[in-house]
């Protein structure tokens, strides 16, 4: 899952990208408006958590302008404490969700992985997949209750899959949303962890869907 973190305080953007990395997003940050506007309306995120008091082009504006080229990207405002019209003015500009300053980094990373969630078509917490479980806050998978031992990035992949499952997620659709702005993307090394990570699963699972990508096989929802 990938996340796109628009604030201007430096301090309390590591914070919270570390917060989100820690939960398995990989992010990408953006110091001023501007910039976040661009990054938004050019990459694919899954979350963005935006503030609304920036530099170059306000938060509500940034939102707006999003949701102007029909960005449905599901957005968590963060704003000042007893600044009720800023939370009036950021819902009714598209927001989906809002942490008041200051906050818990914990709650802002369970609100984001809600509102990715919600957006997948999820309501619970734990993703079922046939015998498999992935618990979206833990970040944690089992199979038959046993939990299986995967590395950071298998954890990502099975992670959209599962948010995703039983529709075509092409090889680009994965890679963009693994991988942060600046990382090289090599969809013969993504074939070959899909590989790994199958075996770990289980066959039949993952399908491949030669010349179109991936399905997660979970069986009617």
């Amino acid at each position: 899952m990938r996340c796109l973190i628009v604030e201007d305080d430096p301090a309390l953007s590591s914070q919270l990208a570390a917060s989100m990395r820690e939960a398995g997003f990989v992010c990408d940050l953006a110091a001023d408006g501007t910039e976040g506007e661009f990054l938004g309306a050019t990459e694919a995120y899954d979350v963005a958590i935006l503030d609304l008091g920036l530099p170059g082009m306000n938060g509500i504006e940034v939102l707006t302008r999003w949701r102007g080229q029909g960005i449905a990207l599901p957005v968590l405002i963060l704003t000042a404490r007893g600044d009720w019209a800023d939370k009036v003015a950021g819902f009714r500009a598209g927001a989906d969700d809002y942490a008041v300053k200051p906050f818990r980094l914990d709650e802002v990373v369970l609100r984001a992985q809600t509102l990715v969630r919600r957006a997948a078509g999820h309501a619970q917490v734990v993703l079922t997949a046939g015998p498999l479980r992935f618990d979206t806050q833990m970040s944690v998978a089992t199979r038959d209750g046993v939990p299986l031992k995967l590395t950071a990035f298998e954890s990502r992949i099975l992670a959209y899959l599962m948010h995703h499952q039983n529709r075509v997620v092409t090889r680009t659709e994965l890679s963009d949303h693994l991988y942060d702005a600046g990382a090289d993307r090599d969809f013969r090394s993504l074939e070959v962890v899909i590989g790994r990570l199958r075996r770990k699963i289980g066959d039949g699972l993952i399908e491949t869907r030669r010349g179109e990508g991936y399905v997660l096989n979970a069986g009617p929802r």
